[in-house]
């Protein structure tokens, strides 16, 4: 055991002689494996912080929760001009719904509809997300306030004209003035300020609860009525723990469909979003993009390993000399053999290391520039250090190899 130490701590040396007497050729064969480790890596980081994105950002809505709507949030297979034809839910579906659905914790009825301006005074902000919904939906979603509270059930059954605002339209519109209570104008109507949310940050697709407004979704009913082209009711469902989705949706469907008169040979006219749905779909694109970057970043890898392979037989072929000299003196193949690998994998792992150096000095000023958090795992460190050194051993295995067979006559004689 002693033996195999020492000569694998005399390869070691070698190695690493030969990389200080060659810094040009070190540093050439370094930025091939940097570049290709760098690839791989802000690949997978990238990846990997827009996963923990988009789980954080969704963590507050239970999977089960089902969006009831005219609209696919999904790949659908019915066609496009028979989905235009469906009708919108509407709020005495919302009502039926909530009075014949035991199995149901919670339903709100909510409208998409177009970004807005808010103001106060002579201050404003343009592009907020106005969500008009019932009360119950702060029960859905647990929204978190840092003042005020959610509008009541009287307040929302009779559209009362109060908001609960985000955090940073609160310090946008009253900087450091206390909001509650204080009127906001949306919509060409006065809204009085009972809520403040707590801070979110960055939202999944752009949007945030920081730059969101909640307002009854009665009041948008008196205002515009329920025919309105530009906003897509939807009724929000959270179902009971542990009940079994399949019939739940099933119990769902049916009760809709009775009330809508929908014919027994006939397709539903609405569709049953499940939440956990969603997430499996941006899971599967995220493995997608996550496989496509590792295609791509791979042949940036593979000339990075094609490099280092190249300089080790030229390194075999300059030392060729040497080589027969040690062999002369005793020097076993498997010595022989070690010094090459060792100098290729040390090269290899050197390389990669600069290139993770990069990606989490990239992910700090990423984070620092932009609203976003770019994480550098642990995982993907290993992987970058492993992946180092196999592209190190594959590509000095060949070259090693052949100076490990050299015939120290020949070798001795070639550099004469």
């Amino acid at each position: 055991m002693l033996v195999y130490f020492r000569l694998l701590k005399e390869s070691f040396r070698f190695a690493m002689n030969a990389l200080r007497s060659n810094k040009l050729r070190t540093l050439l064969s370094l930025l091939g494996v940097t570049i290709g480790i760098f690839s791989i890596i802000a690949v997978l980081a990238a990846v990997d912080s827009l996963d923990q994105k988009i789980k954080k950002s969704l963590s507050s809505l239970d999977k089960n929760t089902i969006y009831l709507t005219s609209q696919s949030f999904g790949p659908s297979d019915i066609p496009r001009w028979k989905r235009e034809q469906f009708p919108n839910v509407n709020y005495d579906e919302y009502q039926y719904l909530k009075n014949n659905l035991p199995d149901a914790q919670e339903l709100a009825y909510q409208m998409f509809v177009q970004a807005e301006i808010i103001k106060h005074e002579d201050k404003s902000v343009s592009s907020i997300n106005v969500v008009p919904v019932s009360q119950e939906f702060i029960d859905i979603q647990g929204l978190e306030f840092q003042k005020g509270r959610f509008y009541n059930e009287s307040e929302s059954n009779s559209g009362s004209a109060v908001i609960v605002i985000g955090d940073e339209i609160a310090n946008v519109l009253f900087e450091n003035i206390d909001p509650i209570g204080k009127q906001v104008r949306l919509y060409g109507q006065k809204f009085t300020v009972i809520g403040i949310l707590k801070k979110q940050g960055a939202g999944l697709f752009g949007d945030s609860n920081d730059t969101s407004v909640f307002i009854p979704v009665n009041f948008i009913r008196k205002l515009y009525g329920d025919n309105n082209d530009m906003m897509l009711p939807v009724i929000v469902i959270k179902p009971q723990k542990a009940i079994d989705m399949e019939a739940f949706k099933a119990d769902l469907s049916q009760k809709l469909r009775t009330m809508r008169g929908v014919k027994t040979a006939d397709i539903d006219n609405f569709f049953i979003n499940v939440f956990s749905g969603f997430t499996d779909f941006l899971d599967g694109i995220i493995s997608s993009m996550r496989m496509g970057g590792i295609v791509i970043s791979f042949f940036s890898f593979l000339v990075g390993g094609f490099g280092i392979a190249n300089i080790m037989f030229v390194s075999v072929k300059e030392r060729t000399n040497l080589i027969g000299i040690q062999k002369s003196l005793g020097a076993k193949n498997k010595f022989i053999l070690f010094q090459f690998l060792f100098e290729s994998i040390i090269l290899c792992v050197i390389g990669g290391l600069i290139g993770l150096l990069i990606v989490w000095l990239m992910a700090l000023l990423l984070t620092n520039l932009l609203d976003f958090e770019f994480v550098l795992s642990i995982w993907n460190v290993l992987i970058g250090t492993g992946l180092s050194v196999i592209v190190g051993l594959i590509s000095g295995i060949m070259p090693a190899i052949s100076a490990s067979k050299l015939d120290p006559v020949e070798a001795i004689r070639s550099g004469m």
